[in-house]
């Protein structure tokens, strides 16, 4: 019985997020946005303005976040920027995962960056 309040309360964390609409508004104001996805697909297409910082790498990177700066994080659909929100607030930024990520982006409509731009 242990392990199903263990697996209860693993279902009731909740990180913060925004939707598209959040995050473009965000980039108006020159948002932090990072991209927690791998290289390849970061290059096949991104939200304009995003960094690089790969989920495997972000643990190890968090110094290259500004702590006083809320950080948007993105992925393809929203899993992998959930999981890096979360390791995000644990460790003290104000942090927002982008809901349904590049995907939802692209179905919005608003374009995407291709190529490799500078890594954060």
């Amino acid at each position: 019985m242990a392990w199903q309040s263990q697996r209860s309360k693993h279902r009731e964390r909740h990180h913060p997020e925004v939707d598209v609409e959040q995050l473009d508004r965000a980039q108006s104001s020159a948002a932090v946005v990072i991209d927690v996805r791998e290289s390849g697909e970061y290059v096949a297409g991104h939200v304009p303005g995003a960094a690089l910082m790969p989920m495997s790498q972000l643990g190890s990177r968090l110094d290259e976040l500004d702590k006083t700066r809320p950080v948007y994080v993105i992925c393809a659909s929203g899993n992998r920027s959930a999981a890096m929100t979360d390791l995000l607030v644990a460790t003290g930024y104000d942090a927002y995962s982008v809901t349904g990520g590049t995907t939802a982006w692209v179905r919005s409509g608003r374009p995407l960056e291709t190529g490799a731009t500078t890594a954060r």
